[in-house]
């Protein structure tokens, strides 16, 4: 039985990045790649 294919939704227009340059980074940049989220708060 096969699972139906899932896609992750990409990064809102609105996400601060850091240490990045100032680039805005897609789901795109990273296809092929292994990639770790670390998701933490700030403030």
């Amino acid at each position: 039985m096969d699972s139906p294919a899932v896609r992750a939704p990409d990064f809102p227009d609105t996400l601060e990045w850091i240490h990045t340059g100032g680039r805005r980074m897609t789901l795109a940049d990273f296809r092929g790649r292994i990639l770790l989220l670390d998701f933490w708060t700030y403030g």
